[in-house]
């Protein structure tokens, strides 16, 4: 006897994704980097804070910037991780943003952040 559920590859999550706890492991990687901004020193100000008596050597200035592009992977990782936390809230987690089928549970738990399925992520 057919299912009432909708069977539409548009509309199901596989069973396996449903069974883990990803809103747990995006929270975990929130807060490891979270974590890692603040060792860095990532301010409030969203800017990297510096003692404004620190020789400004060469040395310190290269030092400065690997520290400041790190910080921005950092940032650009925990911004992907928050807007993979809103469409869990939405209903939209685990799906591709290009053709709506859903995410593979394996893919997902190596990226959580994940927007595109496998097909798309190889194209983008």
């Amino acid at each position: 006897m057919p299912s009432d559920a909708p069977t539409d590859a548009t509309t199901d999550v596989p069973a396996e994704a449903a069974e883990f706890d990803f809103r747990q492991l995006l929270e975990i990687e929130q807060r490891q980097l979270q974590s890692e901004l603040s060792e860095l020193g990532f301010g409030e100000k969203g800017g990297l804070d510096y003692d404004p008596n620190f020789a400004d050597s060469s040395q310190v200035t290269a030092e400065r910037g690997e520290a400041e592009a790190l910080a921005g992977q950092l940032k650009e990782s925990l911004d992907e991780i928050d807007q993979a936390l809103a469409r869990l809230e939405n209903g939209t987690y685990g799906r591709c943003e290009v053709c709506g089928v859903a995410i593979q549970p394996a893919r997902l738990e190596a990226m959580p952040a994940s927007r595109f399925c496998i097909d798309h992520a190889n194209r983008s």
